[in-house]
């Protein structure tokens, strides 16, 4: 088997959404859970999309996760790497961005990346080099409020060049709009002065099919999803990859639906509270979580009540979507990361219960709480269908003990309308 485009994620939710824009402009995808094993059958796949959960982790540890993903989809035939990050660049100034990219591109040959995390059709643009959510700078948009990677300064070109020690560049707007031919003329210009790493101004989606038409043959590209709903026609070009119908095509869904938010994000919480005004939910308490006063057996028995309840046929939420405040004091009674592991260690005990009894389709709001989930559910890979929101599809995967496959949303805490929770539903019928 030959792959066409093999990617390396750095959470669930952003293989996700990759995955989902693939499939969208036309290639049958299945997205893999971990560096797989050497013999995993993959059947009728133009791209795989690896999975990691690197984002957060110590940049050496993202490195060798990186590279081990890498060397499987070399042994693939892989024709192009995809590194990629969330639209918000989310990072660190220690990484983990620019050493994975370093390292990916050294153990490839390139002498050039770019990075190009736009995704305009979620109002994720960069202009000069600066990087907006909607009409706000990245420092102003609630990224500065992370609880894992605040994001306080929207300068890419300046953001990179503390996690790099090679040189990054920058292709503008105003070279973009000149076509694909000025903006490889470009990137070679700046290759011979030896910028390695060049941030790439997206306004639009005509900017992303320039931005591919220059970049088709590089060894490795990185960014957001974006980028790979442009890609797929130059592969075409290419004579690399065929036309196919329906790539995103699944199996009927069965089971009771469950949504579960881990995240805190300002659009995750406005869809909390669209979904908490008229259908049930529980909310899950970090502090509440570390006393073990019982409250994940109440979750339990929440879930169960109303998923079993005759007269509702919608979706329950369990939730632990919050404020900034509330997460600040959590963090700081129980430290961060031990505030995090108290609640993806919950999220991940509901989900392997709730699945085991019946829970077939699921939804799961959150990049942490994702990976959670996925681990706890034991899922190695996940056929990809069709979208919910930008960047949102429904998958599919099987299950020990299950006949049907489990239908399955993973959610990035930014992405999605504010009645995402139940429309998801909806579109899946």
């Amino acid at each position: 088997m030959s792959i066409v485009l093999g990617a390396i994620a750095d959470d669930f939710t952003g293989a996700t959404d990759l995955a989902n824009n693939l499939v969208r402009a036309g290639m049958r995808c299945v997205q893999v859970i971990g560096v797989p094993p050497h013999d995993l059958a993959l059947e009728d796949v133009d791209a795989v999309v690896v999975a990691l959960k690197s984002r957060s982790t110590p940049a050496p540890q993202a490195v060798t996760d990186s590279l081990a993903a890498l060397a499987w989809l070399q042994a693939h035939g892989t024709h192009q790497i995809f590194f990629k990050y969330c639209s918000t660049f989310d990072s660190t100034d220690q990484g983990n961005i620019g050493p994975v990219s370093d390292a990916l591109l050294e153990r490839l040959g390139g002498r050039q990346t770019v990075m190009v995390p736009a995704f305009p059709l979620n109002r994720r643009t960069v202009y000069q080099g600066h990087l907006f959510v909607g009409d706000r700078l990245l420092n102003d948009s609630g990224m500065e409020h992370h609880p894992l990677n605040p994001m306080c300064d929207a300068d890419l070109v300046r953001v990179l060049s503390r996690q790099t020690s090679h040189s990054v560049g920058l292709v503008s707007h105003e070279v973009e709009a000149q076509g694909s031919r000025a903006v490889r003329e470009h990137l070679d210009h700046l290759a011979g002065q030896g910028v390695r790493h060049v941030i790439c101004d997206t306004l639009d989606e005509a900017d992303l099919e320039i931005l591919a038409g220059a970049i088709v043959d590089y060894p490795l590209v990185t960014g957001g999803s974006g980028l790979g709903q442009a890609l797929p026609v130059e592969y075409r070009r290419q004579g690399w990859l065929q036309d196919v119908t329906d790539a995103g095509r699944l199996a009927p869904a069965e089971g009771a639906p469950l949504v579960l938010s881990g995240s805190c994000s300002r659009a995750t919480l406005a869809q909390v509270e669209h979904f908490l005004a008229s259908h049930p939910g529980y909310e899950l308490d970090p502090l509440a979580l570390a006393e073990d006063n019982g409250q994940l057996e109440d979750a339990l028995a929440f879930a169960r009540t109303h998923l079993q309840d005759a007269d509702n046929d919608g979706p329950v939420l369990i939730y632990a979507s919050t404020t900034p405040e509330r997460v600040k004091q959590a963090q700081k009674a129980l430290g961060t990361e031990a505030a995090g592991r108290l609640v993806e260690d919950a999220m991940a005990s509901l989900a392997r219960t709730l699945v085991q009894e019946g829970v077939g389709r699921l939804l799961v709001a959150g990049g942490e709480t994702s990976g959670a989930v996925v681990s706890a559910l034991n899922i190695q890979q996940l056929r990809i269908g069709h979208q919910i929101d930008p960047g949102v599809p429904w998958t599919q995967a099987p299950i020990a003990g299950r006949a049907a496959p489990l239908s399955l949303a993973l959610k990035s805490g930014n992405f999605g309308e504010i009645d995402f929770f139940t429309r998801a539903f909806e579109v899946l019928k």
